[in-house]
């Protein structure tokens, strides 16, 4: 009878913490939808023009941003990883380190985000010295426009 009575007792704390685990995952803001995607465009600097790649997330509640920024001339990509912050009802800020090769820095990126852009100041780093500045000024791309699409998969006969 004991055995009876502690089963369900049992039962439920082995599913409460799937729960709970499920709960804490939220779903995408307006914001984080509309600030998301791919950007592309050009950065100008001493160099020259050289054109970019952002492929972007947000999340608004935690005020993060992640992705991959793609110098389009060299195929170079770097993960991108910094704070989010909203500016009024449809934009934000964004200032975010760039990486190569996991932990190697090698710029930073502080832009504005808003109205289907993105612009603001690249600054490359070496030896932990922010050395070369372009100015960076991105459009967002629309699902299924540019390189960044993804190919159809072929049917089956």
């Amino acid at each position: 009878m004991r055995a009876s009575f502690l089963l369900p007792l049992l039962a439920a704390s082995l599913l409460l913490p799937g729960c709970a685990l499920g709960a804490s995952i939220a779903a995408s803001t307006a914001l984080e939808r509309a600030v998301g995607g791919v950007y592309e465009g050009v950065g100008s600097g001493l160099t020259g023009r050289v054109p970019y790649r952002l492929l972007l997330s947000v999340q608004e509640r935690e005020g993060r941003a992640t992705g991959v920024l793609t110098n389009l001339e060299s195929r170079k990509a770097y993960a991108v990883s910094g704070t989010f912050q909203r500016v009024g009802t449809t934009g934000g800020s964004i200032e975010v380190n760039l990486y190569e090769s996991g932990d190697n820095l090698r710029g930073t990126l502080r832009a504005e985000i808003g109205a289907g852009k993105v612009s603001g100041t690249l600054r490359t780093v070496l030896l932990g010295r922010e050395l070369l500045t372009y100015n960076l000024t991105l459009d967002k791309q629309e699902a299924g426009v540019g390189a960044a699409t993804t190919p159809a998969s072929p049917k089956s006969p």
